[in-house]
């Protein structure tokens, strides 16, 4: 057992026997209480499960393991290439164990991932016979399904084991799918926007900037971007649809194969993982209309005029948050350090002097601050990486990271099937003239 995967189960044991006993004795505690709207508007709110990797607080932020991004941004072992930026091996130990790791720990698990990075031939041959014009999310999600042919936890569960050891081959299909991500994403982009012309992994290099050379971005900058970049995407609380979908789909005992590709569909959906795309296509649309950086005032009624048209500035706003997105500010710090200059950057920081103000007027918008996807785009777009449609995978490359590992976790704790109740409408109706708490039991 590699020393990973030991403190892991370490950490993991304890933790299950603890969550026994406080269903024992607490079972019957109220958390809380739902209204109808909530019911009728995506449960917003609603406390329905448990997610120990990290948790999204409306004025904090996200907080991984306890930890703020700013915090994890000084905390978390850096890459020695660069020493500016965290790497998402260090984001994934400390998911996976709740503990800041060592250097030594750190090349543990990239040495694990380049070991288990190799991809079945299979799925580039399936990847090759789909049409030119499919979506890279598409492709994405049809590889990981491709790869479900070498599922550990499949093939045990089908030769029979006891439920207590569910953990164990879960473990090695979250390892051996995280260090395949990188190659098949860069296989995706290589094909459909370089003529099919690939690069060879280069396993000196440390995940994410093998994932850069794959891609075919070989500077120091890039690496860096995308070590930040895949590092502060990770996670966002189990609510989200890409984190809910995995889990959901996981509690059926379904693979980390199947119940991953399930939640990058989710990802792939215009009100989640897609934003980062319809960002960057609006301000390069809105640089082309004034032909450069605007005036705030030519800003300003640009956004007046998207509002009146009964339509969103994309990258502002946010479900649960109320205050400026802590990731959007850590990749203001990076972009104020390396691309100060570009007109997309500057006018991404005019965007934040002047929208935030003008959707407080509307008396409307209850978060009126930028969320990541506001950022996430332009940085890429700096260095040439300007096929949008590709964006989102790499957001599910990096939140692959979080759902995996929770997916873990609820096998390791012993986390049931998820089978909430439904009603009708006729039956809120009811409820709702009787004018009495009702119990859907």
């Amino acid at each position: 057992m590699d020393p990973i995967k030991r403190k892991f189960i370490s950490k993991a044991e304890p933790q299950a026997a603890e969550i026994k006993k406080i269903i024992k004795e607490n079972g019957s505690f109220v958390l809380g209480q739902y209204t109808v709207e909530q019911v009728y508007q995506g449960m917003k709110g609603m406390i329905g499960m448990v997610t120990e990797t990290s948790k999204l607080d409306a004025e904090e932020g996200i907080r991984f393991r306890g930890y703020s991004i700013p915090e994890l941004l000084q905390l978390l072992a850096q890459n020695k290439e660069s020493g500016l930026e965290p790497l998402p091996e260090a984001m994934f130990y400390l998911l996976l164990t709740g503990e800041i790791p060592t250097a030594d720990e750190i090349d543990i698990i990239n040495t694990e991932w380049t070991m288990r990075s190799t991809v079945p031939k299979h799925v580039f041959d399936m990847l090759d016979m789909l049409p030119a014009k499919t979506h890279p999310m598409t492709q994405f999600s049809m590889a990981i399904m491709a790869l479900q042919t070498e599922s550990v936890f499949a093939r045990r569960y089908r030769d029979g084991m006891n439920k207590k050891d569910y953990w164990d081959p879960m473990y090695e299909d979250v390892m051996n799918l995280i260090a395949r991500l990188p190659r098949i994403a860069a296989y995706i982009y290589r094909n459909t926007y370089k003529d099919g012309v690939h690069i060879e992994p280069d396993p000196k290099l440390d995940w994410a900037g093998n994932f850069a050379h794959m891609l075919g971005f070989d500077t120091n900058e890039f690496k860096t971007l995308m070590r930040l970049y895949l590092t502060i995407h990770v996670d966002h609380e189990g609510g989200n649809v890409s984190a809910h979908t995995t889990h959901l789909v996981g509690s059926a005992l379904s693979d980390a194969y199947l119940a991953l590709a399930a939640g990058m569909n989710g990802l792939a959906g215009p009100l989640h993982g897609l934003a980062a795309q319809e960002v960057a296509r609006w301000i390069i649309e809105l640089r082309e209309r004034y032909n450069g950086v605007p005036t705030k005032e030519q800003l300003t009624d640009y956004i007046k005029q998207t509002l009146a048209d009964g339509k969103v500035v994309p990258g502002y706003g946010h479900a649960v948050l109320r205050k400026t997105d802590p990731r959007y500010l850590a990749q203001q710090i990076f972009a104020k350090r390396y691309m100060a200059d570009d007109e997309l950057f500057k006018i991404v920081q005019l965007l934040y002097d002047v929208t935030p103000e003008i959707l407080k007027a509307t008396g409307k918008i209850k978060n009126p601050w930028p969320n990541v996807d506001a950022h996430s785009g332009i940085l890429l777009t700096h260095y040439g990486l300007v096929e949008y449609d590709f964006y989102t995978v790499l957001f599910g490359v990096s939140r692959a990271i979080g759902v995996l590992t929770s997916l873990l976790w609820d096998r390791a704790l012993g986390s049931p099937i998820e089978r909430p109740s439904s009603v009708t409408t006729e039956w809120i109706k009811n409820a709702v003239i009787s004018d009495t708490p009702v119990s859907v039991e």
